[in-house]
């Protein structure tokens, strides 16, 4: 009775074993959503931003300097 049910247990995991693939399938690159254009959109927006944020550093260091009476760096 024992054996019975050891072979009952082990058939069907051998087989599941047997049946699963050695390597797992390679995922599909992202498809296009309809919420591309607005998040390139969004990105542009940061990259105006840094750009804004480096002239205002840059504008902000020059008259510094220049209240200082250094020259303009």
């Amino acid at each position: 009775m024992r054996v019975d049910s050891l072979w009952k247990m082990l058939v069907p995991i051998c087989l599941l074993m047997g049946c699963g693939s050695a390597q797992a399938p390679q995922p599909k690159p992202p498809e296009k959503t309809v919420f591309d254009p607005l998040l390139q959109q969004e990105q542009r927006a940061r990259d105006v931003q840094k750009t804004v944020d480096a002239n205002a550093v840059r504008t902000r260091k020059a008259v510094d300097a220049q209240e200082r009476g250094e020259e303009s760096p």
